[in-house]
């Protein structure tokens, strides 16, 4: 399996060590994750699971994964986890305070992101290591939610919220 990391605007072959990863999630308060480099996404990735590195995955025969991160300070981490390719279509996210659903805070990019979805930087460290640890199997150490499960809007369209501001063409 290829696997990449896209951490603190780097970008570099193969998934980190837990402990090269503890410092972002473990900083004084409000001072987590790492907002100074313009970004406060992450993704590690992983392409040709369970022995598909040599199918085409253009033909949907090659699984691939990805867990992406939003970090925001004071908040958590908000993560996803999606595998896709030779039959698999699974996508998770991570359960924080699902009360709050319908409440959102913008990342650096102006994306809207439930805030309910946010987990503990804590929390989100230990799913980050057991990620690495288990070569890419979702976490068992926090509670995910199916996104097909999830409310309709628990995710903002940028396209409608954008017709919505200024009307349609």
């Amino acid at each position: 399996m290829k696997k990449t990391t896209y951490f603190n605007s780097e970008d570099v072959k193969g998934w980190p060590r837990p402990e090269e990863l503890r410092p972002f999630f473990f900083a004084p308060p409000g001072r987590e994750w790492f907002n100074s480099t313009g970004n406060d996404g992450a993704l590690l990735t992983g392409e040709g699971l369970y022995g598909t590195d040599n199918e085409d995955h253009l033909a949907g025969k090659r699984v691939d994964l990805d867990l992406y991160l939003y970090g925001m300070p004071g908040l958590g981490v908000l993560l996803i986890y999606h595998k896709h390719g030779g039959g698999y279509q699974e996508e998770y996210t991570s359960v924080g305070d699902m009360s709050r659903l319908k409440e959102w805070v913008e990342n650096l990019h102006q994306t809207k992101l439930p805030i309910g979805l946010f987990i503990p930087f804590p929390r989100a460290y230990d799913a980050v290591k057991e990620f690495i640890e288990t070569d890419g199997e979702l976490p068992k150490c926090i509670e995910w939610v199916a996104n097909k499960d999830l409310p309709y809007g628990t995710f903002p369209d940028p396209a409608v919220e954008l017709e919505e501001r200024f009307g349609k063409d």
